[in-house]
């Protein structure tokens, strides 16, 4: 591969609880990968460290020089200095202030880009996935939080210095429950797993969901997504209107955003979508039919991720193949 020119690239994909670092071949064909769980007791320096060990290892694998790279994508949370590749603060993780563009381009000489992982994951799909050759995608993935990505004529939509497309944070109502931003009644508050989960725990404590009761008690950090989708294929009814009233509500914040940007493609991603896809997907399109413009209803198709968790490693590689031109 690095014989005749041809460039590899490196996806790299920084999640509060995984590491997941993928080699590229110039097709974009996944050549090796590794992943490991976040340690966040490292702190920032032996989190990069940790990092810039992984990359070399899928190069070792690969049999691979560094001078082989083409280049690094790196997607990760939190808010970001896009063009300084800083990452300004990472909940999560415990980082503030990480230069990661600057420590990857001074140990691997090679260009790198930092990205939001939800954009990442968004222009993964536009170019791989279930958004390829779209004029406008958005990407939704409802997650602990929800977040969204757009890709508009090939391009990511994005702030002047950091990422935009906060639709978790569409407010859904003046007085509902406290979001973790701060503000009262953003969609994450009603639609996120986290909601959801809250939402199942209750029901669990109040015994109208004894199969989720059996699979997780009250314990909400139990309560991950294919636990609820368990627990809805036992006949927990409760549990079931619980997940469709959150799809409804998604629903309604996506049909806003269908107002202002009007794409041909919706893509749902993320391990409740994937979980639960035959709740969501209808209930969302209901949703959506009744709070967005007819026109932009007729012309926009609501569909899955197709990458799963391969997303935000490819999208950041193909971003890091546009930063290098």
């Amino acid at each position: 591969m690095g014989d005749n020119g041809r460039k590899n690239w490196i996806g790299f994909d920084l999640g509060g609880t995984k590491m997941f670092c993928v080699l590229f071949d110039h097709k974009f064909n996944p050549v090796a990968n590794l992943r490991k769980k976040t340690k966040n007791e490292d702190g920032a320096s032996g989190g990069v460290d940790r990092m810039v060990d992984m990359v070399e290892a899928v190069l070792d694998e690969a049999h691979l020089d560094r001078k082989d790279l083409g280049g690094i994508g790196i997607g990760c949370p939190g808010p970001l200095d896009l063009d300084r590749g800083v990452v300004l603060e990472a909940p999560n993780l415990g980082w503030k202030n990480v230069a990661l563009k600057e420590s990857f381009e001074k140990k691997f000489k090679v260009p790198v880009s930092v990205a939001n992982d939800v954009d990442a994951g968004t222009f993964g799909e536009y170019r791989f996935g279930a958004g390829q050759k779209a004029r406008c995608v958005l990407g939704v993935f409802p997650g602990t939080g929800i977040g969204g990505g757009c890709v508009y004529e090939g391009h990511l939509l994005r702030g002047k210095t950091g990422s935009c497309m906060e639709i978790g944070h569409i407010s859904i109502s003046q007085s509902g429950r406290l979001c973790g931003c701060g503000r009262r009644g953003c969609l994450e508050t009603v639609a996120s797993r986290l909601a959801i989960a809250a939402e199942c725990a209750m029901a669990a404590y109040r015994g109208e969901a004894p199969a989720l009761f059996k699979l997780a008690g009250t314990d909400l950090a139990k309560m991950r997504s294919g636990v609820i989708a368990e627990s809805i294929r036992a006949g927990d009814k409760v549990i079931e209107r619980i997940v469709r009233q959150a799809a409804k509500q998604l629903g309604i914040g996506i049909g806003n955003a269908i107002n202002i940007l009007a794409p041909d493609v919706v893509v749902l991603g993320g391990g409740l979508i994937e979980a639960m896809k035959d709740i969501f997907l209808p209930e969302v399109r209901a949703a959506v039919e009744k709070r967005a413009m007819a026109s932009f209803v007729k012309s926009v198709s609501i569909v899955p991720a197709k990458l799963d968790d391969m997303a935000t490693a490819m999208g950041a590689a193909a971003l890091a193949e546009e930063a290098a031109g």
